[in-house]
């Protein structure tokens, strides 16, 4: 039994709420249990110089945790990345 009181295979509810940015092309706020996440998309109508032509697009994406996101306080990635972001932003 978890501290939750949810059983070992039991998961946690899960909540997607879309269209949350007033100003993303796309937007969700994911909820598992007591994690959320906000997720957010853009549309460029370009892709980097070496796709030109090719009729091909470029995804990317980016991503950030709150100082106060964990029960330690992390400060903010202010200059360079950390490695557990360029791992999840691979």
């Amino acid at each position: 039994m978890r501290p939750d009181r949810r059983a070992n295979a039991d998961l946690r509810p899960v909540a997607i709420e879309t269209g949350v940015q007033e100003y993303a092309e796309g937007s969700a706020l994911i909820a598992c249990g007591r994690t959320r996440v906000l997720c957010a998309a853009s549309v460029e109508p370009r892709v980097p110089a070496w796709l030109v032509g090719q009729g091909r697009g470029w995804v990317t994406g980016e991503y950030a945790m709150l100082p106060r996101a964990t029960d330690t306080r992390h400060p903010r990635e202010r200059s360079g990345l950390s490695g557990r972001t360029q791992e999840i932003q691979r």
